[in-house]
């Protein structure tokens, strides 16, 4: 499966390398703003070999439109930014592209988009493509149905220069329908990121954690995610159209 990734920071490289030890795909190409290696291979930049090309273009040289007429792919991944969608999106619907983005902060307007793209194509969506945080607001959701009424808090900790709640620990939230006032928030040392739920019952606790160790999860949730939108038809999806079928007893 031919892959496109849009972006290149701290993220976008930690995919890149994961896609790379994946013999089910072939990273072709990454597009990012900055002329910094242009026209590198992505196999170089880490120095290691593969015979994925793997090439590095900057969006303020080459279009999208050149770009795919050259290189064809079967999806695009975008580790950009918001706007990063109106660049490819549409092209990439009219192409039947699949789309999977992993921006957190959408607004509206790039949500509706999103909406109208996959009327032509797949599009998968979701602010943090983590499995492991997924799984856990999965559970969680599923937990809470079955006791409406526990006591539940949330914990949330990060690096100490991190500022503001954690857009994951506010997702939790709101799909607990808890305050987001009510998140207790830790800044401490290089701690990468760990988000805690926890359900108090009479006489007994459950908790539910999951703890980032680096970023190379993102790249292993967008495999996940990837394999598991080879059969599915045009339309928007989130994880949780994803993982339901595996919970199904």
């Amino acid at each position: 499966m031919k892959v496109g990734l849009i972006g290149f920071g701290k993220t976008g490289k930690s995919v890149a390398s994961v896609l790379l030890e994946n013999k089910e795909f072939c990273l072709e190409w990454v597009l990012r703003q900055s002329t910094i290696l242009e026209h590198r291979s992505v196999p170089e930049f880490f120095g290691i070999h593969s015979d994925e090309p793997g090439l590095i273009y900057s969006s303020s040289k080459t279009t999208i439109k050149e770009l795919l007429d050259k290189h064809p792919v079967d999806i695009i991944i975008d580790f950009s930014s918001n706007q990063g969608i109106y660049t490819y999106g549409i092209i990439a619907s009219e192409r039947k592209i699949k789309i999977i983005t992993a921006i957190s902060h959408y607004k509206e307007e790039e949500i509706n988009l999103l909406k109208n793209l996959s009327s032509q194509t797949t599009v998968f969506w979701s602010p943090n493509i983590t499995l492991g945080v997924n799984f856990l607001l999965f559970a969680a959701k599923f937990l809470k149905k079955i006791a409406p009424l526990v006591d539940i808090e949330i914990n949330e900790e990060h690096f100490k220069t991190k500022e503001g709640t954690s857009g994951t620990a506010i997702k939790i939230a709101e799909a607990l329908d808890i305050e987001k006032e009510n998140i207790n928030t830790v800044r401490a040392g290089g701690i990468v990121g760990k988000h805690e739920v926890i359900f108090g019952f009479p006489y007994q606790t459950v908790r539910l954690i999951h703890e980032s160790i680096s970023r190379e999860a993102f790249g292993t949730g967008v495999i996940f995610v990837a394999e598991n939108l080879k059969n599915k038809r045009t339309g928007l999806y989130r994880f949780e159209d994803l993982l339901a079928p595996y919970f199904k007893i």
